[in-house]
């Protein structure tokens, strides 16, 4: 009787540029720490420095679970960052410190080729005293060759996040010239720092947020964001 073939399982993209991403900065003395999916606005917006105005809060970009019965507020949310973490992390402690927190993200958004409703982020926060710009630009050179090489294309923009000051966005040129944004950066807000009991004026810090489905996409030439998602296993197993 002829033993069947055996079968052996993949690791999905995903969780293989996780694994990557968490190692690299993990040699790079980063600590993996996480945090809740389900968080209120505190930590998600208020202690971000993301105003009470801020687009983001509306409905058609954060789901929204449930009401105060009290105050008939909408309070508790699906995360749309993984910046809530960092909040979560710096109560209560005092710098330095570097960690790195992996996770998934919710935005209530139209799907595209390049846009989900769940994706997952890395986030990436580094204070201590005398921290600038230049070590942030460091870190993200030095990680984004380790990743992709040392042939890789990299490209920083002027950008704006409410809990940095000064903000960039990066971006990674794609096999035919485009260009494609995979993070967000810049040094973390004083108001940040406030909001957790450190001081600005003795620390400062810079924060990353890496969009790993699009980084997923640039180091595994997926064109489209929805293959990441639809169970397809004739997908996964080609990795």
């Amino acid at each position: 009787m002829a033993l069947e073939k055996e079968v052996k399982g993949h690791l999905h993209p995903i969780n293989q540029i996780v694994d990557q991403i968490v190692s690299i900065l993990v040699e790079m003395d980063f600590q993996v720490v996480g945090g809740p999916e389900i968080d209120n606005e505190h930590y998600n917006f208020d202690a971000l420095n993301v105003p009470k105005d801020h687009p983001a809060r509306d409905m058609q970009d954060t789901f929204w679970l449930e009401k105060n019965t009290e105050t008939n507020k909408l309070e508790h949310l699906l995360r749309t960052q993984t910046s809530n973490i960092q909040i979560h992390f710096m109560e209560g402690k005092q710098p330095p410190f570097k960690i790195v927190a992996p996770g998934k993200v919710y935005r209530y958004e139209a799907t595209d080729k390049t846009h989900e409703v769940q994706f997952h982020q890395v986030e990436g926060l580094v204070v201590g005293e005398n921290i600038t710009l230049a070590n942030l630009k460091f870190t993200l050179n030095l990680f984004l060759k380790k990743l992709y090489g040392e042939d890789i294309e990299i490209r920083l923009r002027p950008s704006f996040f409410p809990f940095v000051e000064p903000g960039i966005e990066v971006d990674i040129k794609r096999p035919g010239g485009k260009w494609l944004e995979v993070l967000g950066a810049g040094m973390v807000n004083p108001n940040v720092l406030n909001n957790v009991g450190i001081n600005p004026k003795k620390y400062s810090g810079f924060a990353f947020g890496l969009g790993l489905d699009r980084m997923a996409m640039v180091k595994y030439g997926i064109d489209d964001i929805r293959y990441l998602y639809n169970g397809d296993l004739r997908f996964v197993n080609q990795f």
